[in-house]
């Protein structure tokens, strides 16, 4: 039943993000050359929620569904993985005109073609966890 509630909301973000164009190519396309500010709304209002639910959850210290503490490890604080990383991210999402999260939304709206996006995400995720320890961090 716990499942069935989590592909619920999953399909529910799908479709609010589709509805409110998160998803379409035309709109990433506007906020890499500063067009619009519409993606940049949504991205800062996401950004926003988020900040304040980490909060909530470090300063009351809630636990996740199964009972536990959620802990959230700090980060090593790094200019160059930082910037290599969001080097990266941002080339893949301007050539494919989707992040991660819309990549499955498109999916789902009938964008075939993003089957082949999704194979090649799994593919370099794969491929950076067999070499993240060679590489410097």
């Amino acid at each position: 039943m716990k499942n069935l509630i989590y592909i619920i909301l999953g399909v529910v973000f799908g479709i609010v993000m589709y509805k409110a164009e998160a998803a379409s190519w035309f709109r990433i396309y506007e906020m890499f050359h500063f067009q619009s500010f519409h993606m940049y709304g949504f991205i800062g209002s996401a950004l926003v929620v988020g900040v304040i639910g980490i909060q909530l959850i470090k300063r009351k210290q809630l636990k996740d569904v199964s009972g536990q503490p959620i802990l959230i490890a700090p980060k090593a604080k790094s200019v160059y993985r930082y910037l290599i990383g969001g080097i990266f991210f941002g080339m893949g999402w301007a050539l494919v005109g989707a992040c991660p999260g819309p990549m499955f939304v498109l999916v789902g709206a009938g964008v075939w073609p993003m089957l082949v996006v999704i194979a090649g995400a799994v593919l370099g995720t794969f491929i950076y966890g067999r070499v993240k320890n060679y590489l410097p961090h």
